[in-house]
């Protein structure tokens, strides 16, 4: 373990950019699966009580001290399931932000989370809160998450942590379904004093494989209305499991030297895809390259961390862009964009498959005259 900690120390001006091969950006726990909620898109496939597998209490301090010890800290979001049915979150919160970690929480929507709870985590070190918001009215959002009431619940807790200073983050999953009203959730977002709007694209893993993704065209629609309304908010608006809102947002009438310097900056920080700045730990300790692409790289405690996520071979491949394959590997993007991993995993069993849900034509495959 020496050898982990020695090379933790390595944090200072020095580290100019961030060296995704050494360090993620983001190491998710899933603190336990116990939720009350039923969501239609649970990666998790949640249930009402806790696994008796899932990691112990001393057995999670560890789990964060070890996310603690890579050369780079990345940011450590608590997720579950519900974490509020963890009864050792506060402590753990603290345990985290006392090792200097960033710690985000990603709570359902449930009675658990009171003004009390979330004051008591903000005095623990909690730096951020980020809930799902999937559609502009409480029907549809009801409808996706399966119980009555939580939508008005979710604006209720945004409420409590605006009055507390805890800045939010705000997760929607797109869906056929909703993707239509991305326009009025942008706009009705602006009034909530959110930080991070994270729009989610669907990847079919645990109840998600029954629900519809979006096609190639819907998601150029969506990426359209996110840069439209990127530059109007004052939020900042990524995507989750589509890197190719990177390649969306270069082609948009960025010309000559501007582009160029576009390029060398997002060439300099690549896009963070799976096992590529993002390490994902189940509840019973299975270490995964994210939530949703359940190929094990790991087992804590019995592998360390940050030895699986800088020497696994599944990682490595993970973050080699010239693994990739079909169309993929022609790309021109592909440093920058390398489409979801978890989807091409889920829909073929190939990790390094192309994207299944991307329209655009490498220059290498096209047809003359042809785009896409």
């Amino acid at each position: 373990m020496n050898r982990f900690r020695a090379s933790s120390m390595q944090r200072g001006p020095e580290l100019l950019r961030w060296d995704l091969n050494q360090s993620p950006r983001v190491v998710f726990y899933e603190l336990t699966r116990a939720c009350d909620l039923i969501c239609q898109h649970c990666r998790a496939c949640a249930e009402s009580e806790p696994h008796p597998g899932e990691l112990r209490p001393e057995e999670s301090r560890l789990l964060v001290e070890q996310v603690a010890q890579f050369p780079q800290l990345p940011w450590l979001v608590l997720t579950g399931g519900d974490p509020f049915k963890r009864r050792d979150l506060v402590s753990l919160v603290e345990h985290a932000s006392d090792l200097g970690l960033h710690v985000a929480l990603t709570p359902s929507a449930t009675p658990l989370v009171t003004r009390e709870a979330l004051q008591a985590l903000k005095r623990a070190g909690l730096e951020r809160l980020a809930l799902s918001l999937d559609a502009a009215d409480a029907q549809t959002h009801d409808a996706i998450r399966g119980v009555s009431g939580v939508y008005q619940r979710t604006l209720e807790i945004m409420g409590m942590a605006r009055e507390l200073g805890l800045p939010l983050q705000v997760n929607t999953t797109v869906t056929p379904q909703n993707y239509q009203q991305l326009d009025a959730l942008a706009e009705m977002l602006a009034g909530q004093g959110i930080v991070m709007w994270s729009v989610f694209f669907l990847v079919p893993v645990g109840r998600a494989w029954q629900v519809q993704r979006l096609s190639a065209d819907q998601y150029e629609e969506v990426f359209e209305t996110l840069y439209r309304q990127a530059q109007r908010q004052p939020y900042a608006i990524k995507t989750t499991e589509a890197p190719q809102y990177r390649r969306y947002v270069l082609e948009q009438g960025v010309e000559g030297e501007a582009k160029r310097r576009a390029w060398r900056r997002w060439r300099a920080f690549p896009a963070t895809n799976d096992g590529k700045g993002i390490l994902f730990v189940g509840h019973t300790g299975l270490i995964y390259p994210s939530g949703f692409m359940p190929l094990v790289c790991g087992l804590f405690s019995l592998d360390h961390l940050v030895h699986v996520y800088q020497c696994s071979p599944v990682l490595r491949a993970l973050r080699d862009a010239d693994r990739l394959e079909g169309k993929c590997r022609q790309c021109e993007y592909r440093q920058i964009c390398g489409g979801s991993r978890a989807r091409a995993y889920a829909v073929t069993g190939n990790p390094f498959a192309q994207e299944p849900d991307c329209n655009y034509v490498p220059r290498a495959l096209r047809g003359k005259g042809r785009r896409r």
